[in-house]
């Protein structure tokens, strides 16, 4: 019996992982137990290539490494949780709420290609991941659109409380706003649920778009 699979997915600074454990806290008050994932797993071995990726390592323009080999860095490090935490647990039914997972790179990767290949990017995506490597497909991906200098704002101030510094995707705006770009085209194809997280020139607060998620999930699972 297979389990469940919510995915949070957005650009940098959309407020994934906020949604994501909001999420999480208002299942466990309603008697679930859900499961919690985050990518990447920065504290984990499997995201060594990532982290030197993202440090600037092979270049300092995110475009220095390829869409392809990008993901495939990104995937090893879904394949070794899936095997090391949460895999048997949604095998057995379990319900997962992940902070980013193959759709980032359908957001990040695919921004990097002309829109004359993003398409055939996408298929060999998920037929790697999904297919090829025994990853679950998500049940449901929830998008969070928001406009990228908001993002920017919101990523600052992430910075400011958390005292870390941006890698080369966060520092690169116009890389930024290509991803938004690219990520409103990849949420239509894919049929992901698209949550506008600014309404009449307001940003919504983080409570107000947690039940508007609510609402949507409770009709699609």
């Amino acid at each position: 019996m297979k389990g469940k699979l919510i995915v949070f997915e957005g650009t940098d600074g959309s407020g994934k992982a906020t949604q994501t454990r909001l999420l999480v806290e208002r299942l466990q008050r309603e008697g679930k137990e859900p499961r919690q994932i985050t990518f990447p797993r920065y504290d984990n071995e499997s995201s060594a290539l990532i982290r030197m990726y993202l440090g600037g390592e092979f270049g300092t323009d995110p475009g220095d490494v390829n869409a392809y080999a990008a993901s495939a860095f990104y995937a090893v490090d879904r394949f070794a949780s899936y095997k090391q935490d949460w895999g048997n647990f949604y095998e057995n039914g379990g319900l997962i709420v992940a902070d980013r997972y193959t759709t980032s790179n359908a957001v990040h990767q695919a921004s990097k290609l002309p829109k004359e290949e993003r398409e055939p990017y996408l298929n060999w995506l998920f037929h790697f991941e999904y297919a090829l490597m025994g990853l679950p497909k998500p049940d449901v991906v929830f998008y969070l659109d928001i406009p990228t200098e908001i993002t920017g704002e919101m990523r600052k101030k992430r910075e400011a409380d958390t005292n870390t510094t941006a890698d080369i995707h966060e520092k690169d705006e116009q890389y930024l706003r290509e991803c938004r770009s690219n990520a409103a085209e990849v949420a239509k194809l894919c049929g992901w649920e698209r949550v506008d997280c600014v309404r009449e020139g307001r940003l919504l607060s983080v409570e107000e778009i947690h039940e508007e998620i609510v609402r949507r999930l409770e009709k699609l699972i």
